[in-house]
């Protein structure tokens, strides 16, 4: 199994990441990202073929903001904020970028499925309102501190999360 992959179900233990998949860049941003966010207890990682850390939901906000200051990495540019559905829980996803270093990072927060809040990254990059609002349409979660609280897919009043794999689409109709 990857060590990149979710693997629902499996007591096996996830094989180490091959961290010769990165380049020297990534191999460094992730040292870097390591030691940075050190009091979050990071769990080093890969996608792909880039760097990863995973955090506390909790902190995401804290951690992003140090990511985007600290000149050593200098991720000023959120690429993309996706959010995937392992039934047990939710897990968001953050694409970062740095212009001045050419390389990209990526943060991992997990989130229950009953109770699906963290903190917005909106007051870090203004483009993740709307990432997070999709997030909130979709799936449920809850970003505490977004400014918009207005449905960005959906109509006001939609019943439902249709981004959740137990959505029903069989049983959607139109108004």
């Amino acid at each position: 199994m990857a060590a990149n992959r979710h693997s629902a179900g499996s007591e096996a233990e996830a094989e180490q990441p091959d961290y010769s998949l990165l380049t020297e860049s990534g191999r460094e941003a992730l040292a870097v990202a390591e030691a940075l966010f050190q009091e979050f207890n990071p769990q080093p990682g890969l996608l792909a073929d880039l760097p990863q850390v995973t955090v506390d939901s909790a902190s995401i906000d804290r951690v992003c903001q140090l990511a985007k200051d600290d000149p050593q990495l200098a991720l000023k540019m959120l690429l993309c904020l996706s959010c995937v559905d392992y039934e047990e829980y939710f897990q968001l996803v953050y694409f970062l970028h740095s212009l001045d270093q050419e390389r990209t990072l990526v943060i991992k927060a997990n989130v229950p499925y009953d109770n699906p809040r963290l903190p917005s990254v909106a007051g870090v990059w203004a483009a993740a309102e709307w990432y997070e609002r999709e997030a909130r349409d979709l799936f449920g979660v809850e970003f505490d501190g977004n400014p918009d609280a207005a449905p960005l897919l959906l109509y006001e009043g939609f019943e439902g999360f249709p981004g959740r794999k137990e959505f029903p689409f069989y049983e959607y109709r139109e108004f």
